[in-house]
């Protein structure tokens, strides 16, 4: 399966077709509706709809849970071609549980619908990553603040063992650990300060920045200068320092702001690229010939 012609042309995420929903049948009752996963379990109506809905929808979930887990973690790459009937073979089921995954996944900007072409693995969206690690630095301001007011000793204790889980991901050498335990460090200091529905919020807003700093992670010193700054945040939060806490915590998620640049010229084919860049970056037409020639037959 290609990727078809029509996506040779570089654009920004809000020009893109990939919500364009004709490649999945849609729903007979007419327009979708805002979830297209409420629109395509509820249209037929009535009991009937209902029994399907409750076979489908655990079903649905618990495949949107898995794709999505490889769409962030880059176990699928962009612009991989996703294959409806492949995922229900390998599921067991109809693909009415995974088209229900897919379009979920396609709102959220990790799959590109085409019609009567394909489904594919958007690639990471540079214009969107800056305004999303600048909404996770406020939230996250605010947890480290709060927490550093009213943090226990139990919960010191909880933090640094989340730490420990790092510092051993890291001598594995083992990415995906350390990937979850650094989740699991933000995760705690949000619940320490008693709001861990912000950290929800944060998990929703940084979906394309996950797969970005997937991207750091092998990068030489990366890995312990993360920890390094995690060090700096735990320590203020332990002396109650509410100000060293947000400053630690702000200088933490800068660096991701500043890595931007560098990490997509080391992996310019996993990266959209935005309108303006194609105009005035000599890479931007390279990388769109290379795009080209991969997709002859």
């Amino acid at each position: 399966m290609k990727r078809p012609t029509t996506s040779r042309k570089l654009s920004t995420r809000k020009a893109k077709p990939r919500r364009a929903t004709q490649a999945l049948p849609a729903s007979p009752t007419g327009p979708r509706s805002r979830s297209p996963v409420v629109d395509k379990l509820t249209s037929n109506g009535g009991r009937a709809g209902k029994s399907r809905s409750k076979r489908a929808g655990p079903l649905s979930a618990t495949i949107y849970a898995d794709l999505r887990q490889q769409l962030v973690s880059l176990q699928r790459l962009p612009d991989e071609p996703v294959s409806e009937s492949e995922i229900a073979e390998a599921y067991g089921v109809s693909r009415t549980p995974v088209r229900e995954a897919i379009l979920k996944l396609a709102d959220e900007g990790l799959l590109d619908i085409f019609p009567q072409s394909g489904i594919f693995v958007s690639r990471i969206p540079v214009a969107e990553l800056p305004e999303a690690i600048l909404i996770r630095r406020a939230l996250e301001e605010t947890t480290a603040r709060i927490a550093a007011t009213q943090a226990t000793a139990s919960q010191l204790l909880a933090l640094q063992s989340v730490l420990q889980s790092q510092r051993e991901a890291e001598a594995a050498d083992d990415h995906d650990a350390f990937h979850l335990a650094d989740e699991a460090f933000h995760a705690t200091i949000a619940e320490v300060a008693g709001y861990p529905g912000i950290w929800t919020l944060i998990q929703q807003v940084k979906v394309h920045v996950d797969r970005y700093r997937r991207l750091t992670l092998p990068q030489p010193g990366r890995i312990t200068r993360a920890i390094a700054e995690h060090e700096t945040i735990l320590a203020a939060i332990s002396a109650h320092d509410p100000v060293r806490a947000v400053a630690a915590i702000t200088d933490h998620l800068e660096r991701l702001l500043a890595d931007i640049s560098a990490t997509q010229q080391l992996n310019p084919d996993l990266f959209e690229i935005s309108e303006g860049e194609a105009g005035t970056d000599r890479r931007a037409t390279d990388h769109q010939k290379q795009r080209g020639r991969k997709q002859k037959p």
